[in-house]
């Protein structure tokens, strides 16, 4: 089943449970290895809170590609619970705004990371969401010091840093610092993420030292280990559904675009594209799900008077879903790879912490679109949208750059073209007439219009969805959105959009006190942190999610 349409109902009946209507599909399931099951009266909360978010994963992997999980998700479709019509709400599906939307349970509109970047008028330039030049980063492998990242730019608390003031421990891991760090808030007893100039590194807002287990654990598992090894598939080639080789596919610096993708490449070295290489692998992957388990042992985390917290993000679906496209053998392969990845990783929470004594829910800070060419979309040029706008605003401004910047869906506009838009409805109306004539533009919006209450309750969900998105002093003067099946980038393919492609991601519970199940329920990415705070009893800040109790124990 593909989800390429619009329409994402805004309420669902509580407490409906979906089905198996696919024999095959329920077969499957049932014949996945069996974990040690969870009793539903469990004497005591969770000691442990778990999240794994998959980058880039929408919600088809986990039906598309059913027949090849034999591991961890074959595990958690079989023995969780399963929202299967779980949707972001809101425009901006990106990377930084979905983990911090897992991490705090709250939307952009509240947590202000509205994307991974965004134009700052005042300076000129554009902050990544954690940027901090207050702090350094710390290297674990003897990188150079350069500006370090927090959770400064946050504007409401991580699960991380909450569960850490009430008593307890929060490890966050990820490839990319704006994973790590949403997850955990402004502090943490562990937070780790992976230079792309060749190693793991955190930050001095964390840490004034490296931390010791990490420290051994780097040290004693060289990322150049991998040097060597060659990316094959993993399963016999008639288990891959298409081709190898599918049109506008792109490739990786040393790969071609077919299997198989060797790390090291002829005459090459460890350098940057070896790095890049690695990231865009299942071993990346492999290697944080190793960390993962080594900082449950290293903490002893669950294990404590207190309640714990394990964040971890995977990274290699996006890297490789930006390249190669949601239908490709690579992207098929990573989530084999992940499938073993995971199930090694509750097997040793099994084993460590308890198969009782730990909650976990999985998510996706986004999902992706098919790529344009092999459906009919298209692509929308960033000049076409700069040129529209300007010819609109130099004959009532005067010549001069108006367009002071447009970062994805957020157009900002220098001082003089903001203060007259605001005043001049009939210019304004001229202007977003003139965006919305861009092709492959569905939707223009004066960003002001976005900053109330009434927006964010709209019954037109495409309002709804910019004015979830929308945070003052942060986002554009002007918000556009494409059209569906149209890309606002010149990668392979990309996500950041309102379509069911981009914002339907799964959202699945497992372990102590889970009912496992497919529910119907409307639900979001941010009912992860309300749920799971519920079913280990820790007090939380508000937040935007709510406790999903169809599936928890009555």
């Amino acid at each position: 089943m593909t989800y390429l349409h619009a329409s994402i109902p805004l309420r669902r009946a509580a407490g409906r449970r979906l089905p198996f209507v696919v024999a095959s599909f329920c077969a499957l399931l049932l014949a996945a290895p069996a974990g040690p099951r969870v009793s539903a009266q469990a004497a005591a909360p969770p000691k442990l809170v778990v999240i794994l978010v998959v980058d880039q994963m929408r919600v088809d992997y986990l039906q598309w590609y059913a027949a090849n999980y034999s591991a961890g998700l074959a595990r958690l479709l079989r023995d969780g619970a399963w929202f299967t019509e779980a949707a972001y709400p809101y425009l901006n599906t990106i990377t930084c705004a979905g983990h911090a939307t897992i991490g705090t349970g709250s939307f952009p509109y509240r947590h202000g990371m509205i994307l991974n970047n965004w134009f700052d008028p005042k300076t000129g330039k554009s902050p990544y969401c954690t940027d901090d030049p207050t702090v350094t980063e710390l290297s674990y492998n003897q990188l150079s010091p350069v500006q370090g990242d927090s959770a400064k730019l946050l504007a409401v608390p991580a699960i991380g840093e909450q569960i850490m003031s009430r008593g307890g421990r929060s490890v966050a891991l990820s490839l990319k610092p704006r994973s790590a760090v949403t997850l955990t808030g402004r502090t943490s007893t562990a937070v780790a993420w992976f230079d792309d100039r060749g190693g793991w590194t955190t930050s001095t807002a964390f840490t004034k030292e490296p931390v010791p287990f990490l420290k051994a654990f780097i040290d004693a598992n060289p990322i150049t280990a991998d040097y060597d090894k060659v990316w094959e598939r993993t399963l016999p080639l008639s288990a891959y559904q298409g081709q190898d080789d599918m049109k506008g596919e792109g490739k990786v610096v040393g790969w071609t675009s077919t299997f198989p993708h060797p790390l090291a490449v002829a005459g090459g070295k460890i350098d940057a594209d070896y790095y890049a290489r690695w990231q865009r692998s299942p071993y990346s992957d492999e290697y944080l799900g190793r960390m993962a388990a080594a900082a449950v042992d290293a903490l002893k985390l669950g294990r404590g008077a207190a309640t714990d917290f394990l964040g971890v993000s995977f990274s290699a679906t996006d890297g490789v879903g930006h390249v190669y496209g949601p239908r490709s053998h690579e992207v098929q392969d990573v989530l084999i790879r992940l499938d073993r990845t995971i199930g090694a990783l509750l097997a040793h929470l099994d084993a460590s912490v308890g198969a009782g004594n730990y909650v976990l829910g999985l998510s996706a800070d986004h999902g992706v679109s098919e790529i344009p060419e092999q459906i009919g979309g298209g692509r929308i040029a960033s000049k076409a949208v700069t040129t529209a706008l300007q010819n609109v605003l130099e004959p009532a401004l005067g010549p001069g750059t108006h367009v002071l910047s447009s970062a994805y869906t957020n157009i900002y506009l220098d001082e003089a073209a903001r203060n007259r838009l605001a005043k001049d409805k009939v210019l304004r109306e001229a202007a977003m007439t003139a965006l919305r004539s861009v092709e492959g533009i569905g939707v223009a919006y004066w960003g002001l219009d976005l900053a109330t209450q009434s927006a964010r309750e709209s019954s037109d969900r495409l309002l709804r969805a910019a004015a979830l998105s929308h945070f003052p002093g942060r986002s554009g003067d002007i918000i556009i959105a494409p059209k569906e099946k149209w890309l606002m980038s010149t990668a392979v393919t990309t996500h950041g959009s309102q379509y069911a492609y981009d914002q339907r991601v799964p959202v699945l519970f497992f372990g102590a006190t889970v009912r496992p199940g497919r529910y119907v329920d409307e639900a979001t990415p941010a009912d992860l942190v309300p749920t799971l705070a519920a079913i280990a009893k820790v007090k939380i800040a508000k937040t935007d999610g709510r406790v999903l109790t169809s599936a928890t124990a009555k």
